[in-house]
């Protein structure tokens, strides 16, 4: 096969590749210089859509609607657009060998794609419970939410009139969206987690205990302190049972396993260094290899706010990191100077009629305040971290967007604060004030 060579390549087609080129544009990349590498078959879009309006049972979220950049408010990068800028989208296509040393990617039809400058854009793939030999974890209908061909397939299931029980594997992000989704589907949803309650990484107990309140008043049954062990399928090998750790057994016609995420770093192995889980890069996301970027769930880099070293696993990242890099790699290339990467942490979901937003770090004291009542009809309520007397982080439902810009200046100036229950009489006031 012949070889295709770019200038530029960005391997990975997901959040990151679109605002990367987005940005490659804004900086006058010329046409035939760039091209990304997908193993997916349409052009980058808004990932977090899978988890949310996908699975609406009216009005859903469907492509075109969400390519990026919609997410930021931004341009839809339609697939012409692409060759309209002549950027090269090579969707399909997964790359199996990289050999960082002789600038070349093998893909597993055997084409090599070689590039002056990388940037691994790779993301995460799910923890699948064959993994762990799980029994009967490769049943039909037990499903895991990663990419467009993971939310077809369970848009699918829904929709069938048979399937109407469904166990939510995992207690975090995709447990909390999905069991939202599915029960507003009118399905039986039951949500399963080890920990002693939901989202247990950024979610204080108070905090959870508003949502786990929430969802029980929705429908949602939830049981903690518990795994699933096992699965048992029907004639035609479909899941029927999830067999808990603990004993019990739930009927299911659907299973959703949330239970977390890994960084595809695989093909770099030895290649870059490597640092808490990802690849090691410094304030402009180069790795320690000059010619070689990486952005997104996969980069392990300084965070300047914090004084440490962290991976993020978020769309926010995902996309300022991918522009970033872009822009170091011009600066470089032209002999600028640019600013080093100064993130702020930032998450946020949305369920039901519920909509949260945090900003900052979740360490130290927590300091609760506001209507956190789950059957109250005017729940708002939040929550500040204080780590040596300072707000070091900053959780809101509820909020306005004027309050949610405030808690993002709270969270990267981190006020001095006295009193804690001072803080917490004052609630979004003290934000709004600073």
């Amino acid at each position: 096969m012949a070889e295709k060579a770019f200038k530029y390549v960005i391997l990975g087609g997901g959040v990151s590749a679109g605002y990367a080129a987005r940005e490659f544009s804004n900086q006058g990349v010329k046409p035939g210089e760039l091209a990304i590498i997908s193993k997916e078959a349409v052009a980058p879009y808004e990932r977090p859509a899978l988890s949310k309006g996908y699975l609406f049972p009216q009005g859903a979220a469907r492509l075109p609607g969400f390519h990026v950049c919609v997410g930021s408010g931004g341009e839809k990068l339609l697939p012409e657009w692409y060759s309209e800028k002549g950027i090269s989208l090579i969707l399909g296509t997964e790359i199996v060998k990289a050999d960082l040393a002789s600038k070349t990617l093998i893909s597993a039809a055997g084409e090599t794609f070689k590039y002056q400058t990388l940037i691994i854009a790779t993301g995460s793939s799910v923890i699948n419970l064959t993994d762990f030999g799980t029994q009967g974890a490769e049943a039909k209908n037990i499903f895991y939410l990663r990419e467009i061909i993971d939310a077809d397939e369970l848009v699918k299931a829904i929709k069938s009139e048979k399937n109407k029980k469904a166990v939510i594997v995992g207690g975090g992000y995709i447990g909390l969206e999905l069991s939202a989704a599915l029960r507003i589907n009118d399905i039986d949803v039951t949500m399963v987690y080890p920990e002693p309650w939901c989202m247990p990484r950024l979610f204080t107990s108070g905090i959870a205990a508003f949502y786990e309140g929430f969802y029980a008043n929705k429908g949602v049954q939830i049981i903690k302190g518990t795994v699933a062990a096992g699965f048992s399928a029907n004639e035609d090998g479909e899941v029927s049972e999830v067999k808990l750790k603990d004993g019990r057994v739930l009927e299911a016609d659907i299973v959703v396993v949330g239970v977390g995420a890994r960084p595809r770093t695989a093909l770099f192995k030895g290649q870059v260094e490597e640092e808490k889980g990802g690849i090691k890069t410094d304030g402009f996301f180069r790795t320690s290899n000059p010619d070689v970027y990486a952005v997104g769930d996969v980069a392990t880099f300084p965070l300047k706010l914090l004084n440490e070293i962290r991976r993020v696993e978020h769309v926010d990242h995902a996309r300022k990191s991918a522009e970033q890099a872009v822009k170091a790699i011009f600066a470089s290339e032209h002999k600028r100077t640019i600013d080093e990467y100064d993130y702020l942490p930032y998450f946020y979901s949305r369920a039901f009629d519920l909509s949260w937003q945090f900003y900052g770090d979740n360490a130290g004291d927590d300091v609760l305040f506001g209507d956190h009542d789950p059957t109250s009809s005017a729940h708002k309520f939040g929550t500040y971290w204080v780590k040596d007397g300072k707000v070091v982080g900053a959780f809101l439902e509820s909020g306005t967007p004027e309050e949610y810009k405030a808690l993002a200046t709270v969270a990267r100036l981190q006020p001095s604060v006295d009193s804690l229950d001072q803080l917490a009489a004052k609630g979004i006031s003290f934000a709004l004030n600073v």
